[in-house]
């Protein structure tokens, strides 16, 4: 299309419809370009996601820490945490600060800590720092019962020691559980596709009020988008009993066991969800097991009226009830149902 030379207005109508702008407040001389030089609001260039991940790690990163350890031997390992107190808690996973001999922390505004080692659980992956109270800026937890599947969330943490690195991704399964080094499996927990590298171990998972939804622990190589975090609700509890006492409170039976199948017939008869038990093998002496009066080739299919269909269903229930109560346990002896009474105790350390 051809512009006629004088043809002014049409060349003014021309950059009102490219570009938006009522006559009334554009100036356009001599068929040029209007002027570029009045400032562009920022917001008008950020949608609403752009805003939430702006947002939370404006709010978030500021309590997000670098951990540099120095271990027993002159080696070194780095990761991620998070402060969740303003007097100078600090949350990461244990395999950041496992056998450390020195604990730097390092925040966002360049200060640098020694860290003390308050407490940490091999069964959960978790660890608690200690940093001297000076105007520490701390992160709001929130809770983990009622995330969703394609819920928005945020990751921030120090991958390759690159600090304050922020990723953004969704919630991409829920209920997942994942095995630690101890054995023990973590349940409840979350996988997200916000990436996640070597170094971010025990940074925040945030969803988009900015509160804190989980710690993340593990990434699956060389798979992408499949990482880890452990639930917030896991976490407080956890981590209130480092605080408390440096120690996690599970319950302790004392006896070496296997998952073992049962009869279709003899589960329906014992109004079983799952047809399997847990098999005792060994005994351990003076142990609760034994005060109760459990003996090997026994199986256990019932504590407290919950189904214990394999070691990890013992685990859970030794980890989330009261030591030093008493509960009944129904056991299969010899294809006779028998009951007993047991204490579970502290688990040794």
């Amino acid at each position: 299309m051809k512009i006629r030379k004088g043809d002014d207005r049409l060349m003014s109508h021309l950059w009102q419809q490219v570009l938006g702008v009522s006559g009334e407040k554009m100036a356009v001389h001599e068929g040029a370009p209007p002027s570029s030089e009045e400032p562009v609001d920022d917001s008008v260039l950020f949608d609403a996601y752009s805003r939430t991940v702006v947002g939370v790690a404006e709010r978030v990163s500021p309590a997000v820490v670098h951990i540099n350890v120095i271990q027993r031997r002159r080696r070194r390992g780095t990761g991620s945490g998070l402060i969740v107190t303003p007097d100078g808690y600090v949350l990461t996973n244990r395999h950041v600060v496992h056998g450390a001999r020195e604990i730097e922390v390092t925040l966002s505004d360049t200060r640098t800590f020694t860290a003390q080692l308050v407490g940490a659980d091999a069964a959960t992956d978790l660890g608690v720092l200690r940093l001297p109270p000076s105007d520490l800026p701390a992160a709001e937890l929130g809770d983990s019962q009622n995330l969703r599947v394609g819920q928005l969330v945020v990751a921030i943490g120090n991958p390759y020691g690159f600090q304050s690195t922020v990723t953004a991704g969704v919630i991409s399964a829920l209920g997942r559980s994942l095995r630690t080094e101890s054995g023990r499996l973590i349940e409840n927990i979350i996988q997200t596709d916000a990436a996640l590298n070597p170094g971010s171990s025990g940074g925040p998972l945030v969803n988009s009020e900015g509160k804190v939804i989980g710690i993340n622990t593990a990434i699956i190589y060389p798979a992408q988008g499949l990482c880890f975090a452990i639930p917030i609700d896991t976490v407080k509890r956890v981590a209130g009993m480092l605080i408390a006492t440096g120690k996690v409170s599970r319950g302790y039976l004392g006896i070496t066991a296997q998952p073992v199948r049962l009869y279709p017939r003899l589960a329906i008869a014992l109004k079983l969800d799952r047809e399997s038990g847990v098999a005792v093998i060994e005994v351990m002496p003076e142990s609760p097991a034994q005060r109760a009066g459990l003996v090997p080739r026994d199986i256990i299919v019932t504590i407290a009226e919950v189904p214990i269909a394999g070691v990890d269903d013992l685990h859970r229930f030794l980890d989330e009830h009261p030591v030093g109560e008493s509960y009944e346990m129904m056991v299969l002896r010899n294809g006779t149902v028998t009951t007993l009474n047991v204490t579970p105790e502290e688990t040794p350390s």
